[in-house]
């Protein structure tokens, strides 16, 4: 079964470190935020990977091709229209076989074995306080899916839309982007892939929907953060380390190859290969691969990588290969 994930956007929310990263290889505890939902599918039966890629595509490529033994394709967009124009640019592989899509930037937990199993047009939703900010679905006393509003300005539903489609048929979609490209059909200047699917609902193509446990938004730096400390809630709680002269307060997560010493690290702290850390109280941060952190007190901060820090700092958003000193 097919998954596709649309990974072609800039980050220009993360820069500056998708000024040479692809936004989804930034770090989210242990792995990048792409292997998380790669072996999420994985691990829920997907044996081929579809993704739409754009700024920095061959990094995610030789990524996905070093890390999984699965079938994988990458389609360049080289039009940024919107998330239906991305999905529309992947149209070849849409067939009648079932297909899922999954956002590049969006950590999940739901029961997606089930979904497939039903083998029904259903859509990820969760609750939320504020609808304004999404796509959200409107259902008919039968449960099924009668209209779908993207970011409504007064209250519709507060049943978000959160990224994750399944489709019984992959071609239904297609067509549907194709009258929805070919129409010329737009909102806020874009080709929504919510007025496709509003198009196949249309078309009298039943949809369901499914319950999204846990949706973790990593677009942004705060937003990233907060991920980051959920996921080393849920899997490092009970990890410990030891290092010379330092204390450690879970939850962290700490490469096997990083080197610390005389230092206070955590809680919410993700470190990377390589990196090397001395005399520094750090938190809720999350530091990349082959950095030196000294004499530091930093909390809330993102440091790409190979990036030199030395003084008395409290926060910081700093990209690759960047030197720091403060006096």
């Amino acid at each position: 079964m097919k998954a596709l994930i649309p990974v072609a956007g800039y980050g220009t929310r993360m820069r500056p470190h998708t000024l040479t990263q692809p936004k989804v290889l930034l770090p989210v505890a242990d792995k990048p935020m792409i292997a998380h939902i790669v072996e999420k599918l994985i691990g829920d039966g997907i044996d081929e990977l579809i993704f739409v890629v754009g700024h920095l595509g061959n990094k995610i490529e030789e990524f996905i091709r070093a890390n999984y033994q699965i079938k994988s394709s990458f389609i360049q967009q080289t039009e940024f229209l919107g998330l239906g124009h991305a999905i529309y640019t992947a149209r070849d592989y849409l067939d009648n076989q079932p297909l899922i899509i999954v956002l590049g930037d969006t950590i999940y937990e739901a029961n997606l074995q089930k979904v497939i199993k039903a083998g029904k047009n259903s859509l990820g939703v969760k609750k939320v306080d504020d609808p304004r900010r999404f796509g959200v679905a409107l259902l008919n006393k039968n449960g099924f899916i009668k209209k779908l509003i993207e970011k409504p300005k007064k209250f519709a539903s507060d049943l978000a839309l959160v990224g994750i489609y399944y489709f019984h048929n992959g071609n239904d979609l297609k067509n549907a982007l194709t009258k929805l490209i070919t129409a010329g059909i737009k909102t806020n200047d874009e080709y929504q892939l919510t007025d496709a699917l509003q198009i196949m609902i249309d078309d009298a193509q039943p949809f369901t929907t499914f319950k999204v446990n846990g949706w973790y938004d990593c677009g942004k730096p705060e937003t990233l953060l907060e991920t980051n400390a959920i996921i080393l809630k849920r899997d490092f709680s009970k990890k410990t380390y030891k290092y010379k002269n330092t204390i450690i307060i879970p939850p962290v997560f700490i490469h096997p190859l990083a080197n610390i010493q005389n230092s206070i690290i955590g809680p919410n702290v993700t470190i990377g290969r390589d990196t090397k850390i001395e005399r520094s109280i750090i938190l809720a941060s999350i530091i990349n691969s082959e950095s030196t952190i000294r004499s530091l007190y930093l909390r809330n901060s993102i440091i790409g990588t190979n990036v030199d820090i030395q003084g008395p700092v409290r926060s910081l958003n700093v990209g690759d290969y960047s030197e720091l000193i403060v006096d």
